[in-house]
């Protein structure tokens, strides 16, 4: 059995804000090359054998799994998918040197993987993938402490408030101010700092329900990056993160001030746009499609350009429609956008006092009186 803590053996105290990475290969050879690429930036911990790794994973804390393929007793995937049983939260990375579809179908599907990586590992690209796995980590791992030190800052007002009726006005003003931040962040997409699929979902529910009293036309779409999945694959997901964040906020500066946008999906938004009829759906559609096709950023000093799909339901009528059927309608545009050749805006008109407009297959709530807010 080989089990060694490097960060031990060097004789230093384990740095609190550095992640355990154990690594689990029968070649020792490999176990080496590895640890030694990594040691400066985790805390390393390795395995001969995958009972050794269950033993690790059942007593201390570790923070990414790095296994390998072909292993005696239990394969990677055998291990990996014990892993997301028993510790969900652990990232999961599987290497093999003689990859078959049916491993990176298994890893994907029963141990839930984060990455699948090829042998002979190249250090650098090793890197970079453990990287962008373990941000993503440190991302929700940071959201969850600042949650946590909000809830107690709130239970701690709460008690003074009950202690110190002098500083009543005060301190609920302070508790008023940090549910409204925890609200913001439960309705905020953390990359974009856009809406997330909650908040943007309730967006356009309040505004359908307007739509529906005032009588007027909006327009909802629904807005898809094209071969973003080639983004992904030349610059990794810190290229892709970065592409998103930048299209985030151009989008944002394009839009009307009463207009709204959201990231609903991986590289996915839903655009929001009241008062807006047919004509205007059109020049919005195009001004948007246009303006990024026009644009690039800079990523580690290559220039990227990307284009966009959009599409479009303009709504009218007097009934109230529900936000699935229009969300439903905006998909159908969408997805004939990216089948007439992408880089294209298909706009759809949507009159929500006519059944025939309506998607035979759509959740809709159609009511000629619309429900109280």
């Amino acid at each position: 059995m080989m089990i060694e803590s490097l960060s031990t053996r060097r004789g230093s105290l384990v740095n609190v804000q550095r992640l355990t990475l154990l690594i689990v290969d029968d070649e020792p050879a490999i176990l080496q090359i590895i640890s030694v690429a990594l040691q400066d930036e985790y805390d390393i911990l390795l395995a001969r054998h995958p009972e050794d790794a269950i033993r690790i994973l059942g007593t201390q804390p570790v923070h990414v799994l790095l296994v390998d393929q072909r292993m005696p007793r239990m394969t990677g995937v055998q291990l990996l998918e014990w892993a997301a049983r028993h510790t969900p939260r652990i990232v999961r990375i599987l290497m093999s040197g003689a990859a078959q579809l049916e491993d990176a179908v298994a890893a994907i599907n029963e141990a839930q993987v984060s990455r699948f990586l090829l042998k002979p590992l190249r250090v650098e690209l090793l890197r970079q993938t453990l990287r962008s796995a373990t941000r993503e980590l440190m991302l929700e791992q940071s959201h969850e402490q600042l949650l946590a030190e909000l809830r107690r800052v709130n239970l701690e007002l709460e008690q003074r408030v009950q202690d110190r009726t002098l500083e009543l006005e005060l301190a609920n003003r302070q508790l008023q101010q940090r549910n409204i931040l925890l609200q913001k962040m439960a309705l905020t997409d953390v990359l974009t700092n856009l809406p997330n699929r909650r908040g943007t979902d309730r967006l356009a529910r309040a505004e359908l329900l307007r739509r529906a009293r005032t009588q007027t036309p909006m327009v909802l779409g629904l807005i898809d990056i094209d071969h973003f999945k080639r983004v992904n694959s030349r610059y990794l997901h810190s290229g892709g993160d970065h592409l998103l964040i930048w299209l985030a906020q151009l989008l944002s500066s394009l839009i009307r001030p009463i207009d709204s946008i959201g990231r609903v999906g991986g590289e996915e938004f839903l655009l929001l746009a009241p008062e807006a009829d047919d004509e205007a759906a059109r020049t919005i559609g195009e001004w948007l499609r246009n303006a990024v096709a026009e644009a690039s950023t800079s990523f580690n000093g290559e220039i990227i350009r990307i284009t966009i799909s959009l599409g479009l339901v303009v709504i009218t009528g007097e009934a109230f429609i529900g936000f699935e059927a229009v969300r439903h309608q905006a998909a159908l545009a969408l997805r004939e956008a990216k089948e007439s050749g992408r880089n294209r805006c298909v706009v759809q008109s949507f009159r929500s006092d006519s059944l025939e407009y309506l998607p035979k297959d759509a959740d809709f709530v159609l009511e000629h009186d619309p429900p109280p807010a």
